[in-house]
């Protein structure tokens, strides 16, 4: 399977767009209401390409490369989550976005969490895919920080195979090699590699305390809210969903089984299904 072959009858648009400043790479299909795509620490917008033809039926989709992610510049200052919410304000207002939806994939639906709870007038609903944000774990941290720095470190492309491995339940099925090969270049390029220490800043735990998803900023949230979780997800545990789902309040919970900390990659059918009756619902 090949990212051409999942975009084959999309008609899209590869572009790069000024967000106050930050060239930013997006990938933007269909009409309708929008919704921007946030995918996770160290990933890119083609964490996406599997539910953008099933979402650009219905929506004006935005898949973007978060700040200092994938092609989108990077910025001389540690990424902590009220800079990666305001370029995502910054690119929601280049493009004339009033209100949106978000659908945000572990970093993205830690950004897309607070920015609904902050900026409840821009949202209008959200979804969380396997979120971080609400736990500072040691372990996991470490685990994300060591692999990743390894992969941009090294020109050992298995290194890169390896981080992705990470990610999934049944790696050999959902992992290819042109993902592989997308995510090597990306973490070599000279940007990304002299920019690694401000893009893991919040694996450190003195940038990661003040920074995660508070139960009263969850209670703030106003959007309708689903989140999606993998029951063998590697990065968070059940009891860290059952949390968030308990802090914001009407929210909906899926639990996927079998599947790791890309639900929205590994079951992808199931997911746009109750993703996109999720977002058309009335809010």
């Amino acid at each position: 399977m090949s990212i051409w072959t999942d975009l084959t009858e999309l008609e899209f648009r590869l572009r790069f767009v000024d967000a106050n400043g930050v060239r930013t790479r997006t990938l933007q299909a269909g009409s309708g209401d929008p919704v921007i795509f946030l995918h996770g620490t160290s990933g890119h917008l083609e964490a996406f390409v599997r539910n953008l033809p099933a979402h650009a039926a219905r929506f004006a989709c935005h898949a973007i490369d978060m700040l200092g992610h994938g092609y989108t510049d990077t910025v001389a200052e540690p990424y902590r989550i009220e800079r990666y919410v305001r370029h995502v304000l910054d690119y929601a207002d280049a493009e004339g976005l009033d209100r949106f939806h978000i659908v945000g994939e572990s970093l993205g639906g830690w950004v897309g969490g607070r920015l609904a709870a902050d900026h409840p007038d821009r949202v209008r609903h959200l979804t969380l895919v396997a979120p971080g944000g609400t736990v500072a774990n040691p372990a996991v941290m470490e685990r994300i920080k060591t692999s990743t720095r390894a992969a941009v470190t090294s020109d050992d492309i298995d290194l890169t195979r390896k981080r992705l491995h990470l990610l999934m339940y049944e790696p050999a099925k959902d992992v290819s090699e042109e993902l592989v090969e997308i995510r090597h270049a990306i973490y070599h390029r000279p940007e990304f590699v002299a920019a690694i220490d401000n893009l893991l800043a919040l694996q450190e735990i003195e940038n990661r305390q003040p920074d995660l998803l508070t139960e009263e900023q969850m209670g703030r949230i106003q959007a309708p809210t689903l989140i999606v979780w993998g029951a063998e997800n590697p990065f968070g545990e059940i009891p860290e969903a059952n949390r968030m789902h308990k802090s914001i309040p009407g929210s909906t919970l899926e639990i996927f089984p079998k599947c790791g900390h890309w639900p929205q990659h590994e079951h992808s059918e199931r997911f746009d299904e109750l993703n996109i009756a999720h977002l058309s619902r009335a809010a």
